[in-house]
This record gives C-alpha cells, structure tokens and sequence, in this order.
C-alpha cells in the first residue's frame, strides 16, 4: 500500500513538475495597438482567439490604443513589449528624442500604405489636389494624413490651406456640417464615418495619399530594444504567429470580425467587416505590398520617407534609417507568402 502510494505519489509530482516547466517557458508580452476595437483590430485578436500565440509559447496581452504616438509612447517607456503605429510616428520619435534610451523598432510592416487621404463631400467641388488650395481643411493636430499633409501638397502643387482642428468624432461631422471643405484620415476610418452621418460613399472624393505621388508606409508592428535584445526567439514566435492569423484574416474577414466582437460586444459587426475589408484592400493586400512582400519594405522607399518625414516635420535631427528598423526577426519568405494572387 504504502509503495503504491508512494509511486502514484511520485508520478504526480512528476507531472507537476513537468507542467511548471512549461508554463515557466510562457512567455509574457504586452501589446499595445495604435486605435481602439475595431475591424483591422482582427490582425491581432484572431491569432489571440485561435491560440496561434498560445501554440508559440506566448501569453500575449492585447490593449486599445488611442493613437500612434501614444502607442510609439507606451512601447517606449516599458510599459509594452511591442506595439502597432504609424512608421512616420515612430521616425518622428526617434528624430526628437535623439538621447532616449529606449527608442523602440519598427521589426514588421503590416499597412504597407498609408491610409491616410483627404476627403471632401463632392459637392463641394473637389474633384483633385489642385482644387485644395485656398480651402479650409480639418483634421486633429496627431492625425496622420494632417502631419503629412506637406508632403502630398509638395508632391501635387497645392498651395496654402487652413486648418481646423477638432477632437476626432468631430471630424466626420464638422465636414459633413460644411464647417470645413476637407478633411484629412484614414480612408477606412473617415469614409465609414462620413457615411455613417447620412452621406453616400458616391458622393465623397477621396485622394489616396499612394494614388497622389506619396508611397509613405503605413502602420508597423514595433518591439522595445529589450525584448529584442533578451528574447529574440520570442519575438519571431510572436511575428510567426502573427501572420498565420493574418493569413486567415484575409482569407475570411467576416469570420475575422467574431474575435473584435468578443472583445467589445457593442461593434456594428456589418461595419467593422467593411472597414476591415477597406483596409485589406487599401493598405494591405496592395500592389505595393505585393511587389514587395507582407511585412517587407523596399530600402530605397524607406529612405526616402525618412527624408521626406524629416522635412514635413521639421524634426530635431535627421531620421536615421538604421535606427528605426530591424526585419532580422521576419518569419521566412515562405511563411510571409500570405496575399491572395491575381489581384490587380
């Protein structure tokens, strides 16, 4: 009695052992997005939902943000490990806090695009860029496409504009309302809101900074110089994972929509997957990014946005490529094989 007891005894603590083993092989990440629960939230939260992070060994935390610059912010301090933002808000950080110590790294483009365009009620007879001059444009002061703006009117010959500046669920209303002749952002956020206030989706112009001269690159997926320094191998766990749920996030966006949904219950699930089928289709699964791969970025292109961010923006020092990307922890060329073919 006493042999079998201890034998059982002994497997059992056996097994407990073994479990603790791997859960100490767990690792923790803490990430940030760049805006709140909505449809390309999907890119993160199906991979959470499937258990593609789990699978890897990772227990990742995903948080709403309210903005690049706060998410470049959060990543920066410590606070997360890694992080989803706009590029031009990471160089922009970079370039003014030259002495930071903890300058995070863009290590996977996901928004090979900006999204970023401007947007005017047709009425108003807004048909191209040159039709900007003289008017009135809004935007909040962070906004992406405001921050740029200098560099789609450098590339298309528009000259003075003023702005306005409002908090964000405004902006929609305010264009709606003629308060200003345009706006400026993401095409797939603005244009649903616009929408949403009663507007038709004919009845907007829309200029897609990429379709006017201005092959900025959008949001990357962003890691603090720690985690890359004291655990590479859970790094490439996490972007490997990634772009398997990535994958499948392209292939069924409708599906997709279920993991946002569990995460904020009060979404319209209908306009989450358009907005979500609107940044596939813009930003993501584009001709650039085509050409140029899921999660790459062509060196030429880089540099040139660096420069052109280091003049719009009129930063502190110059953006050093260099110092603000690392794709040495990209899943393999076949794994990042994820963009449906055939598409114009």
């Amino acid at each position: 009695m006493n042999k079998r007891f201890f034998l059982k005894a002994s497997t059992a603590l056996a097994a407990a052992a073994a479990f603790g083993s791997v859960q100490a092989q767990t690792t923790p990440i803490k990430f940030q997005l760049d805006w709140r629960f909505e449809g390309p939230s999907a890119l993160f939260l199906v991979p959470a939902a499937k258990g593609y992070f789990k699978d890897a060994k990772l227990d990742v935390t995903v948080d709403a943000g309210n903005g690049s610059g706060g998410a470049v912010t959060r990543v920066a301090s410590g606070t997360y490990d890694l992080g989803f933002a706009d590029l031009a808000a990471l160089m922009e950080f970079h370039a003014n806090n030259p002495d930071a110590p903890n300058k995070p790294v863009a290590i996977m483009m996901v928004y090979n695009n900006t999204p970023a365009s401007v947007m005017a009620l047709k009425k108003s007879g807004i048909k191209s860029p040159a039709d900007l001059t003289g008017k009135k444009l809004g935007a909040p002061v962070f906004d992406a496409g405001r921050r740029a703006f200098p560099i789609f009117a450098k590339a298309n010959g528009v000259g003075n504009v003023a702005w306005t500046a409002m908090d964000p669920p405004l902006r929609e209303t305010m264009l709606v309302r003629g308060d200003v002749d345009a706006i400026t952002g993401f095409t797939f956020t603005s244009l649903l809101n616009i929408e949403a206030r009663g507007v038709k989706a004919e009845d907007v112009t829309v200029l897609q900074y990429p379709d006017y001269g201005v092959k900025l690159y959008g949001n990357a997926i962003i890691a603090t110089p720690k985690i890359l320094k004291e655990n590479p191998a859970a790094v490439k766990a996490f972007l490997a994972a990634f772009t398997k749920g990535a994958k499948d996030v392209i292939a069924d966006p409708a599906k997709a929509i279920e993991a946002v949904k569990a995460r904020d219950g009060i979404i319209n699930t209908e306009l989450e997957t358009r907005r979500l089928k609107l940044a596939i289709d813009t930003v993501i699964n584009s001709p650039d990014a085509r050409t140029e791969g899921f999660g790459q970025v062509n060196p030429g292109r880089l540099s040139l946005m660096a420069s052109q961010v280091s003049d719009a923006f009129n930063t502190k020092t110059r953006v050093k490529v260099d110092d603000i990307w690392n794709g040495s922890y990209l899943p393999s060329s076949k794994e990042l094989d994820i963009l449906p073919k055939g598409k114009k």
